[in-house]
């Protein structure tokens, strides 16, 4: 088994895709840490768990707590002496105007959605050097690839993620440390709900393409093929993913395609 007994932490593991691959990595028998902001919901994960979950170490963190983030990391160094793979899922999303939207909430998302992630893995990297083994798995979104309304800064820090994460990867690739970029449409999960407005306030509203989209179990199971295979980056979902192509080939036709989303809020 090729998960089995690795060493795994997971941001973001309390609801939703972090949630579903606690249960799919769980069962391939992995040695997990799962971390997210509320350590309630994280119990909650831990006890739905089969197999040994007394055994998952519970750390909760805040990703936008950038000076806690290197102390975190020191902890699961401590009690597992090394981390075979980080996965940077832990994140939030928007739905609002950029015209309307404080300054502050654009760069709240940047903080938990890119600076988290890398404050995350710079506090893992020098353990993964020193093994001269690893692998960076991290959570992008199709609009990493392209830009769609009402989400301008949760785009925005995508994008970064992928300048970050390429570039690194080229940067790390003779110590035998692998990455992961995920880019997936949409999942089935609460993360409309928890969307930042423009004032910082969360959405808190049911989008309907959410939840026609993919079943979390179904995108864990994806990702960890993904994982399994070495892929340096994963496109899925549904027919949106169709527009990653488009850009690149016929972008005029992209751009009037993505304006119709102008009306869907």
């Amino acid at each position: 088994m090729f998960f089995k007994d690795k060493i795994i932490w997971i941001t973001g593991a309390s609801s939703g895709a972090g949630e579903a691959l606690v249960y799919a990595l769980n069962k391939e028998q992995c040695r997990l840490i799962v971390s997210a902001r509320r350590v309630e919901e994280l119990e909650r994960v831990r006890k739905n768990c089969s197999y040994k979950p007394e055994e998952i170490f519970v750390l909760p963190l805040d990703l936008e707590n950038h000076n806690e983030l290197p102390s975190k990391a020191q902890n699961v160094l401590e009690k597992f002496g090394k981390i075979d793979m980080l996965i940077n899922n832990g994140g939030i999303s928007q739905r609002s105007l950029a015209k309307n939207t404080l300054v502050a909430v654009d760069k709240r998302l940047m903080d938990i959605n890119y600076f988290g992630a890398v404050v995350l893995t710079k506090a893992v990297l020098p353990s993964m050097i020193q093994h001269k083994s690893g692998h960076i798995v991290v959570m992008s979104s199709l609009t990493g690839k392209f830009g769609a309304p009402y989400r301008t800064a949760y785009s925005a820090s995508k994008h970064a993620l992928h300048g970050f994460f390429d570039s690194l990867r080229a940067e790390i690739y003779s110590e035998n440390i692998k990455i992961t970029i995920i880019c997936s449409g949409y999942i089935k999960t609460k993360i409309a709900l928890n969307a930042l407005t423009n004032n910082g306030l969360v959405y808190n509203t049911v989008d309907p393409d959410i939840e026609k989209g993919m079943k979390p179990a179904f995108f864990a199971q994806k990702v960890l093929n993904a994982i399994k295979n070495g892929q340096e980056e994963l496109v899925l979902g549904g027919k949106e993913k169709w527009g990653v192509t488009l850009k690149r080939f016929v972008p005029k036709l992209f751009s009037k395609i993505i304006r119709r989303q102008m009306h869907g809020l």
